[in-house]
């Protein structure tokens, strides 16, 4: 195995081809995480603030996250104009995918901001909208991060999919070692599938503690 990974990996070209593959994973997996966070922000502050559209939005939420991934890859063309083997297609479903997956967090994550804060800002003047950025927010980053990267390592993972419709990306690598039944291209793929997500969590971490000074101050102590 080691021997035909070794040959596999001793082509210049088989390297830049992989390179290439995981360039275009990191744009089909992480492009949709920064669409479905924007998406899922407001959408979530809006659940969070009213009861009825809470129940709805939610119930939403769950339904569309149940659809599988491919018959969604499929049925977006079709909704967006475009065609079938565009990127931009798996782009926008994973979007849709997380702005599905991170409407609960964002709810969880506003209601987990302490009434009393809310009311000193309150009291101090801030309008709801500056209060949301300014104080609701930042206090939610937690919370709302710990949903963010359980949305990252989805994302990663259901991009591979895409290579089922001549996408591309690392689930080429797959698709490509099942049609010859070559193992090392899979292996590879996992590897990288795999490094990737650890990078992009470690990545998410590195980012919450930096948006949150207070908490480390608070451990400090």
């Amino acid at each position: 195995m080691l021997d035909d990974l070794s040959r596999y990996l001793g082509s210049e070209s088989t390297r830049q081809l992989i390179v290439d593959q995981l360039v275009q994973h990191v744009e089909l997996a992480l492009l949709p995480l920064v669409v479905g966070v924007a998406l899922a922000i407001p959408l979530g502050w809006l659940a969070q603030r009213h009861p009825l559209l809470r129940t709805s939005l939610l119930g939403v939420a769950n339904v569309v996250y149940t659809v599988p991934s491919l018959a969604f890859f499929v049925v977006i063309p079709g909704v967006i104009g475009t065609q079938i083997l565009a990127p931009v297609n798996v782009i926008a479903a994973l979007s849709v995918y997380t702005a599905a997956l991170l409407v609960r967090p964002v709810v969880d994550a506003l209601d987990a901001v302490p009434g009393h804060v809310i009311a000193a800002a309150t009291a101090m003047g801030y309008r709801p909208l500056r209060r949301f950025l300014a104080v609701e927010l930042p206090l939610a980053v937690p919370v709302l991060t710990a949903g963010v990267r359980v949305a990252s390592v989805s994302n990663i993972s259901l991009a591979s999919v895409g290579a089922l419709l001549g996408i591309g990306g690392l689930g080429a690598l797959f698709t490509s070692g099942f049609q010859t039944s070559y193992l090392p291209p899979i292996i590879v793929g996992i590897v990288l599938v795999l490094a990737l997500a650890l990078v992009v969590d470690l990545v998410l971490v590195g980012l919450r503690r930096l948006l949150t000074p207070w908490a480390r101050a608070g451990g400090a102590r």
